[in-house]
């Protein structure tokens, strides 16, 4: 897969919504749960309720950044057995004809090899978000995301200077995902009350498109989200809902997608 292919599949799924008008469903999922089978269900599942991208989330033992119900789901697909080679192999047998995001903690990537990158474009990843590499931190493997096969999805929190929100977005591509509020993902009852105010900044400093996501949970919250940003991340919300049932998640899938479009 080329580059261009790879890279600008993103971008591309972004601008065909906007020409519609339509904001994009971004769902994650933590690759290998609740096992290996209903992992490649799910995703081709989610596609067909109506999802513009999907981020596969690589398990990883110490996940930081993860609330609860994603740490669990990221141990129990260790436990498993799932692996990096795993996660690609899930995205090449399930082949949805969406792009997808390959996110990750960076110690995963690194153990997985210089050619980490390259393996998971050739499986059908499109992009790639690592959530504890801010930019400046290390250019050296920045420099290595950037210009790799994959488009670099870069985090933005809430509390980031507008000067610093440039910074970040102009090193990166494919959208920006922006963090609704601060602390580890997880579901909450209501959305940040600064959240407009936000997206409005980040968009006076960059042309990508903005998710976002941290504590969407509910049809009602994504229509809000879906209001202010170019796409709605939901993830807590989605695994904790494939833990009934792949059916349970595509189904939840589908009701976010159509209070987005009824937004």
């Amino acid at each position: 897969m080329s580059a261009t292919i790879s890279s600008e599949a993103i971008g591309a799924r972004f601008a065909a919504l906007r020409a519609k008008g339509r904001r994009a469903l971004v769902p994650y999922v933590t690759a290998g749960h609740p096992d290996r089978a209903a992992s490649v269900a799910l995703l081709q599942g989610l596609a067909s309720a109506g999802a513009d991208v999907i981020e596969v989330g690589v398990p990883f033992s110490d996940p930081l950044a993860d609330g609860p119900v994603i740490q669990a789901s990221s141990q129990r697909a260790l436990a498993l057995g799932t692996t990096f080679d795993t996660v690609l192999e899930i995205i090449a047998e399930a082949a949805v004809p969406v792009p997808i995001v390959l996110f990750s903690y960076l110690n995963p990537l690194l153990a997985a090899g210089s050619d980490a990158l390259s393996r998971a474009a050739e499986a059908g990843a499109h992009g790639v978000l690592v959530t504890d590499l801010p930019v400046g931190a290390d250019p050296e493997r920045e420099r290595w995301l950037g210009e790799s096969a994959l488009a670099f999805i870069r985090l933005v929190a809430p509390t980031t200077p507008r000067e610093r929100m440039r910074e970040i977005a102009t090193h990166g591509s494919g959208f920006v995902y922006l963090i609704s509020r601060l602390g580890v993902t997880g579901v909450r009852d209501e959305l940040p009350p600064e959240l407009p105010e936000t997206v409005a900044r980040l968009r006076e400093v960059t042309t990508l498109p903005i998710a976002v996501g941290f504590g969407v949970a509910t049809p009602e919250q994504a229509a809000s989200v879906a209001r202010l940003a170019d796409g709605v991340v939901v993830g807590s919300a989605i695994v904790r809902a494939a833990e009934q049932g792949v059916d349970a998640a595509v189904r939840f899938a589908a009701s976010l997608r159509a209070s987005i479009d009824a937004a």
